[in-house]
């Protein structure tokens, strides 16, 4: 039935002009999203080096902040001076890890083909005898491939030991506009922040302040105890694959600690590697060995370093870390994978500050008058 005034909107059920509504709201939010999208893969050389700034300012604040308070209220620094200070610590430490890395490498490589080759032919006599009885010229060429084809390509296993060493020394090195912003976040970050929120209105400015504090103050934690805990996944690996005499062990731990910033899935990847290069190595039950390390490593993790070193302020559902993880490695790869977490943790935190009113402080009642000096005049008020 259609009225004089359009068509009789009674007739409609609730539930599907509710649909409605949500739906041209969810297309002109999508439209929003694949503009965005586009705009950011077009200046996607700016983006990156930005997010990076942003995760390794979180980082190095606290550092940075340490030296401009001082110790005991005393050897305080300037702000210019300090973040100065903290920047060139970084780099030499950086610096150093990553020519210690390529020389182990360099200096240990040989040892790995000679030790796979030994293995090698330990796994042909195992195989030749009972249960298997496996004397076919298959296996023999296998086995002997393997270290034909480490000789072969020893700088394309090399460059994949060093894929993460490279990625941070680009970060640090190669994008000038990572270290130019990252200097001025440390130096300036308070400033800039209270520039961006000084046009709002004073309750809206009120919320996005405690809102961006919030996720900061997550970022910062997220960062912190992620270090911590790759400093433990790399130290655990390090001591494990040095126990078992295996080759290229800082290489190795500087991987998994590298890996362990893209959660789940980084600390997987970089304990396949090793697994593989313990078995080339030692054999399959040093390998099975290592693997159970990392099993237990994953369980401590999950339930006792996660929780009590990142803390609750950016606790996360598994299940919200996967499909961080999926979005994030879909839409940017390896960059959008490493910053996933991190922008989902400091949403979880800024969003329940934005949406929360807190009710108008009212104002101090003003002090009584003082009492008129003359009585005449107190009379004549009354």
């Amino acid at each position: 039935m259609v009225d004089a005034d359009g068509p009789n909107t009674t007739s409609v059920p609730g539930w599907l002009r509710t649909g409605a509504a949500w739906a041209w709201r969810l297309l002109l939010l999508a439209g929003l999203l694949y503009v965005a999208a586009r705009v950011v893969t077009a200046i996607y050389i700016v983006v990156v080096p930005c997010a990076a700034a942003l995760l390794l300012t979180a980082l190095l604040q606290p550092a940075a902040g340490r030296l401009r308070r001082g110790f005991g209220g005393r050897f305080r620094l300037p702000s210019i001076l300090a973040t100065w200070l903290t920047l060139l610590c970084t780099a030499a430490v950086l610096a150093g890890i990553g020519f210690l890395v390529s020389d182990r490498v360099s200096a240990e490589y040989p040892t790995l083909v000679t030790e796979t080759k030994h293995t090698s032919k330990q796994i042909q006599s195992w195989l030749a005898g009972p249960p298997f009885r496996l004397k076919g010229s298959n296996v023999q060429h296998f086995l002997d491939d393997v270290p034909h084809f480490l000789s072969q390509h020893k700088s394309l296993v090399e460059g994949t030991v060093l894929t993460g060493g490279r990625i941070v020394a680009e970060l640090l090195g190669a994008f000038v506009l990572t270290l130019f912003v990252t200097f001025f976040l440390l130096k300036d970050g308070d400033r800039i922040w209270a520039w961006l929120i000084k046009e709002l209105r004073p309750a809206a400015a009120e919320r996005a302040d405690r809102a961006g504090r919030a996720a900061w103050q997550a970022l910062v934690y997220y960062m912190r105890g992620t270090v911590a805990v790759a400093a433990i996944h790399a130290l655990v690996v390090g001591v494990a694959l040095w126990i078992m005499g295996a080759p290229l062990v800082i290489p190795l731990a500087v991987l998994v600690f590298l890996a362990a910033f893209v959660p789940m899935v980084g600390l997987f990847i970089a304990g396949a590697l090793a697994i593989l290069v313990v078995l080339a190595s030692k054999g399959w039950v040093a390998a099975v060995v290592l693997l159970g390390v990392l099993i237990i490593e994953d369980q401590i993790e999950g339930h006792l370093l996660q929780p009590q070193v990142v803390g609750r302020a950016v606790r996360l559902h598994p299940l919200a870390v996967i499909l961080s993880l999926a979005v994030g490695s879909v839409v940017a790869g390896i960059p959008g994978a490493v910053v996933a977490v991190p922008i989902v943790a400091v949403i979880t935190r800024a969003v329940p500050e934005l949406r929360r009113t807190d009710p108008p402080v009212e104002p101090p009642a003003e002090p009584p008058a003082d009492p008129p000096a003359d009585p005449r005049l107190a009379r004549t008020e009354r």
